[in-house]
């Protein structure tokens, strides 16, 4: 985990809970979740649809409102701070999505979508704003000609690259990038990788990355976090994680590596996760009785892994 001294985010048994349809009570979609992210750091988070990783990710950016548990940003505590009051924090946390395309607005030039988070913001004098979009547009490779252009008027990787350069426009502490290659063609998701390598090498800003796609993560990030239903159930270096995954979750997930779509997660969906004790006993091949009554929570296996599963912990 990262020292306290050089914690950008930390968050502690965060919970985010939502109405069930039919008003059947409140589904936890992140319940209890503890992380940390250092300054400059690359975290992943991994896991299958529905896991909570977009859900933890939209809530560290206060999209959501936790139901319990405390949000940290730099050392302040932005769990339950207000609108006004999250402004000047919303421009150091910026966000990528998964969809190049739906991100920008179709009747505005891609110019003025970079200009916008300047304007609101207002980091440098209104006359050099022009400048700036023309330096951000070529960090990411693009040409000054593209800021005329309108959104269907550019493929999917160059929006993609005009997505980091607006996000990069107020020059945040983190960005978190939402499966943020993952509707790209395999040969234009490399390209989208290694610019946010270089850019994340460059500015030395923070990223949470999102995806289903191990092998992406395994590429771009320092740390990994495998998420299921809601719950962190391991945490730990990149290398250490895929050479040495401890829990069963974990394990199964890295099985799959060698199938086509690049991770497989789809092949593991059913059958649903328990709803108490252990959320994976029902999938798991070490599960005992003891499972059912007891949550673990994540304990160390190492100086920098983290896992949760009593049972694994002497392997």
């Amino acid at each position: 985990m990262a020292e306290q001294s050089q914690t950008l985010i930390e968050v502690s048994r965060l919970v985010v809970s939502f109405a069930q349809s039919g008003g059947s009570g409140m589904f936890h979609a992140v319940d209890d979740v503890s992380l940390k992210v250092a300054r400059g750091e690359v975290v992943g988070l991994v896991g299958e649809s529905g896991s909570g990783k977009t859900t933890l990710a939209k809530t560290i950016l206060r999209l959501y409102k936790p139901a319990a548990g405390t949000l940290q940003f730099e050392g302040c505590d932005i769990t339950r701070l207000g609108e006004k009051a999250l402004r000047p924090i919303r421009r150091q946390m910026q966000m990528v999505f998964q969809d190049p395309l739906s991100s920008f607005n179709p009747r505005v030039r891609i110019g003025d979508a970079v200009a916008l988070p300047l304007r609101l913001h207002k980091p440098g004098p209104a006359h050099q704003i022009q400048s700036k979009v023309q330096d951000l547009l070529s960090r990411v490779g693009l040409g000054p000609q593209f800021a005329a252009r309108y959104p269907h008027e550019m493929s999917g990787g160059q929006l993609q690259r005009v997505a980091v350069a607006r996000a990069l426009a107020v020059e945040p502490r983190l960005i978190v990038a939402d499966e943020a290659v993952s509707k790209l063609d395999v040969s234009v998701r490399a390209q989208i990788l290694n610019l946010l390598r270089d850019v994340q090498s460059a500015t030395g800003v923070a990223l949470l990355f999102i995806t289903h796609d191990l092998r992406v993560a395994r590429y771009l990030c320092d740390r990994i976090g495998v998420m299921f239903f809601g719950r962190l159930v391991e945490v730990g270096a990149t290398a250490d994680v895929f050479s040495n995954p401890r829990h069963p979750y974990t394990r199964a997930l890295l099985s799959t590596l060698d199938d086509d779509d690049g991770g497989g997660l789809a092949a593991l969906a059913p059958p649903a996760p328990a709803s108490s004790g252990c959320r994976y006993r029902s999938r798991c091949p070490i599960a005992r009785s003891d499972c059912a009554a007891h949550r673990p929570e994540l304990q160390a296996v190492g100086d920098t892994h983290t896992v949760a599963c009593p049972y694994v912990l002497s392997d």
